[in-house]
């Protein structure tokens, strides 16, 4: 780790400035990531803004959504009587990661802006495109086994790792940033990039249509909906503190035995949240069986590509949405 300046912001204001002065800068507040990331040399800012200072912890609530700051803890999220009421998919999700230790530190903010645990990435000595452009990847003819089916290129084929994330896709959250021309909006779906030429990149926060330097997330907005069936199912290693080989994340709105609305997103599948937005036309208006379970489940691996060792997942993803979406209906 490379020594580094710090420095603390109060206002919101004041993080974008001294970010946007700083291309080498990073804003910090749980660390659960960055300073794993700065221990192995897989990152190195100058400086590093401390925001905890920030008004940014508020989760409140009206007839138009919930919006969640952006310093809110996983932990309060989860807890929150709002979110387990009118958003359990999300505070099932946020429990499915991590642990309870590194959920007390994190914050949303953080989560969104974590990085892939591909070890490639992680270990400086190999090739990787996402953390040094142009050195290739060595993960397409390595070791594979966590990496993506979806939306790969041939300069990277990581996961995105985190749970909350996918629940976010599904519920059509929207993420809300601050730069130094004014605040901005961008949907949840469209906020986490696929790798293409340039896996250096995981989201369009600066970068992205509108982007301002040094720009910060200050919350996320769910919008209210009548979902009354929830489930969120993580296949992985072990049953704690393990990244997700596949996972699921379904809401629900059942009227008899008819499905009237869907959401599902994946986790464990591609480089970002990945919404299953065909299913969700595909189940509406169906009744809630099986045989349509399972008939999407084959929808939701269409034009999926494994890369030997991960091949397993195209099986497992069509059984987790199958069993997803029985798991949701069945939710009284």
């Amino acid at each position: 780790m490379i020594n580094f300046d710090y420095i603390r912001t109060s206002t919101a204001k004041a993080a974008v400035e001294a970010k946007a002065k700083s291309a080498s800068s990073q804003f910090i507040a749980g660390g659960t990531n960055l300073v794993d990331l700065m221990k192995k040399g897989v990152t190195s800012p100058e400086k590093l803004i401390d925001i905890n200072s920030l008004p940014l912890k508020q989760i409140t609530a009206d007839a138009k959504g919930v919006l969640i700051g952006a310093l809110a803890l996983n932990s309060e999220v989860a807890e929150n009587a709002i979110i387990k009421t009118k958003y359990p998919l999300l505070a099932q999700a946020i429990n499915a990661g991590a642990s309870a230790q590194l959920r007390n530190m994190a914050t949303v903010g953080g989560n969104m802006m974590q990085r892939t645990r591909c070890s490639y990435f992680y270990d400086i000595t190999m090739p990787c495109n996402k953390r040094e452009p142009g050195s290739g990847c060595g993960a397409l003819q390595g070791q594979n086994r966590m990496h993506a089916v979806f939306g790969t290129s041939e300069k990277c084929i990581a996961v995105h790792p985190s749970d909350m994330c996918v629940a976010l896709a599904a519920l059509d959250a929207t993420v809300h940033i601050t730069g130094a021309k004014g605040d901005r909006k961008i949907l949840f779906t469209d906020f986490h990039r696929l790798p293409g030429d340039t896996p250096e990149l995981d989201n369009n926060l600066s970068t992205g249509p509108g982007g301002q330097k040094g720009e910060l997330i200050t919350g996320i907005h769910i919008p209210a909906n009548s979902f009354t069936k929830f489930h969120y199912l993580k296949i992985r290693d072990r049953s704690s503190y393990a990244f997700a080989l596949v996972s699921v994340a379904v809401a629900l709105e059942i009227s008899g035995n008819t499905i009237t609305n869907a959401k599902l997103a994946m986790g464990g599948v591609a480089h970002k949240p990945w919404r299953l937005s065909a299913v969700e036309k595909f189940v509406t208006g169906k009744t809630a069986t099986k045989e349509t379970f399972a008939a999407a489940a084959n929808m939701a691996m269409e034009g999926a590509a494994g890369f030997g060792q991960n091949n397993f997942k195209i099986k497992m993803g069509k059984a987790a949405v199958a069993e997803a979406l029985l798991q949701a209906s069945q939710k009284i």
